[in-house]
């Protein structure tokens, strides 16, 4: 593809998924995640060249001006929309398949000091909101969502939403969450996400429920008496030589 062709596919994204964006001219000039995508296919044109200082020059003044940090030796697909892009960070052996969107404050990491492969690989049609951060050498499958402030530390499959810290897989009967889009169609509804540590919440409040309820049938049914739950405390004076306050005590005015 040639370099027109490509920033017009640039600009082209951002028309298609960013609201905000009126016209051309105002997405040329005006937003930030154009201006770090050329600078960083300049730098990377040099990267792949062997030199080192130059591109590293470009990609920090393009940090400088944008908010948003792309190393050089990343390898960045078509497509790719950086969604106001303050904090966003590309490390240098990142890879970013084709139509990616990345919102702010994203960070595609490492997990430590080893040499060679050591940031994601982010697949086609991926979606990650504001404040993830994918850590490691793994792979992220196509048609991911990965939701906010998620930490991802391993392989996702294709076409499931990672959640949590750390990211847990959530799939919906085995198929991406919004069957009613179109297939190329990438989904961008990254606040419309499962929360499973609430529902295992919600499922344990109402295990406890029931057991409370079943405690007080069994008791009536045994003897006629209150249920735990609701016995209520006898105003019995604490004796003079009480446990200390750290431990537990009976009474009332010392609990």
């Amino acid at each position: 593809m040639g370099v027109i062709s490509r920033l017009r596919q640039d600009v082209r994204a951002i028309m298609e998924r960013d609201p905000a964006a009126k016209s051309v001219i105002e997405v040329v000039l005006c937003y930030p995640s154009f201006h770090a995508i050329i600078m960083h296919r300049i730098a990377h044109w040099f990267y792949k060249r062997k030199l080192v200082l130059l591109p590293r020059l470009l990609s920090q003044w393009s940090r400088f001006v944008t908010g948003i940090e792309i190393h050089p030796g990343a390898t960045i697909g078509e497509g790719l929309f950086i969604d106001h892009g303050m904090g966003v960070v590309i490390g240098e052996t990142a890879e970013i398949g084709d139509n990616v969107t990345i919102y702010q404050g994203v960070t595609l990491g490492g997990t430590g000091k080893e040499k060679g492969k050591r940031h994601p690989t982010i697949g086609n049609n991926v979606v990650v909101s504001t404040g993830a951060k994918v850590l490691g050498s793994f792979t992220v499958g196509d048609n991911v969502k990965i939701g906010a402030n998620a930490v991802v530390l391993r392989n996702v499959p294709p076409n499931c939403t990672v959640v949590g810290v750390p990211g847990r897989v959530v799939v919906r009967e085995g198929r991406k969450i919004a069957d009613s889009a179109p297939p190329d169609a990438i989904d961008l509804q990254h606040h419309l996400l499962p929360d499973p540590v609430g529902e295992m919440m919600i499922c344990l409040q109402r295990k406890i429920a029931r057991l409370e309820n079943r405690i007080e049938e069994l008791e009536i049914v045994k003897g006629g008496t209150q249920g735990l739950q609701h016995i209520e405390r006898e105003e019995e004076a604490c004796p003079e030589e009480c446990a200390s306050c750290q431990e537990i005590c009976l009474w009332a005015d010392h609990i």
